[in-house]
């Protein structure tokens, strides 16, 4: 599997923009993130938060293959409350990992603990052990001449973390949607990147900035992730035969939604569990 549960330790918090809040993790003992091996680019693992009242996230004991089912079956009112991130950064000479919420007006439970944490605090994660693993999707197949990265600010620590692993001089041409002015970010890369930062409701869309932009030459491979209806349809868009689409390979495409607007991460993943359960009860 390559992965296996962690237990973190707050470092430090900073407010990065007003959209994102950075806290910073080492770990809860001496050594403790020793074996976590982020592979870069669009590293995603779990963080498991404690129910109010819990000290410590309520888990299932090991990380097998079926910790899932184990912790879906949990009592819901004391299990702990999963959600899905993006390693920003891993110093391993300093045994930190660096982990960015993205918060709204209204902050979810996730983007409050985030937001109201102290150095010191704990957090169970479920991370890599292996720096090659399923976490990561960011995969450019062979011959790849240049790459299509789209997001919104969901989707920024990923894009970050595949800026500054594409080889050197690479072309690439990316757009970033954020909620505000201020969510802009430096971003470090040796690639030959053009970034276009998109302000919501302040002009197009990622869908339309990328429709109405001249593409470079050659063969592509194209990264997308943000809200699961704008990825969907900027997908269409690149894989799409209607006379105004792109006609990419749907093979050079990886796609991701990392929320969708009116729906929570616990009733996506019961989707996605309901429709896994259904499609090997087919194959049965």
């Amino acid at each position: 599997m390559g992965y296996r549960f962690f237990e973190f330790e707050v470092a430090r918090t900073r407010r990065v923009s007003p959209s994102v809040q950075r806290v910073t993790f080492r770990g809860a003992a001496p050594g403790g993130l020793a074996e976590f091996a982020s592979g870069g680019r669009d590293q995603r693992f779990k963080l498991f938060f404690p129910q109010p009242g819990q000290d410590l996230a309520n888990v299932p004991v090991e990380a097998g293959e079926n910790w899932y089912a184990r912790w879906r079956a949990m009592d819901p009112s004391v299990r702990a409350l999963m959600r899905t991130y993006t390693v920003r950064e891993q110093r391993r000479e300093l045994g930190e990992v660096d982990v960015d919420f993205a918060v709204h007006l209204s902050p979810g439970p996730a983007a409050a603990w985030a937001l109201h944490c102290l150095a010191g605090d704990r957090i169970t994660a479920l991370g890599p052990s292996e720096a090659d693993n399923a976490g990561i999707d960011f995969r450019p197949p062979p011959e790849t001449d240049w790459i299509l990265l789209a997001g919104d600010e969901s989707a920024l620590p990923a894009v970050a973390g595949i800026l500054e692993w594409i080889s050197p001089a690479t072309p690439v041409r990316a757009w970033i949607e954020v909620a505000h002015c201020d969510g802009v970010q430096a971003l470090h890369t040796w690639a030959d990147a053009e970034i276009t930062w998109l302000v919501r409701g302040r002009g197009p869309s990622l869908t339309h900035a990328v429709s109405g932009a001249r593409l470079p030459d050659g063969t592509p491979y194209a990264w997308i992730g943000g809200e699961a209806g704008e990825v969907r349809r900027l997908r269409r868009h690149l894989v799409g035969a209607a006379p105004d689409a792109r006609a990419f390979d749907r093979k050079r495409v990886t796609f991701t939604g990392y929320w969708r607007r009116g729906a929570t991460e616990e009733e996506l993943l019961a989707e996605l569990y309901a429709g896994s359960a259904a499609a090997q009860s087919a194959r049965a």
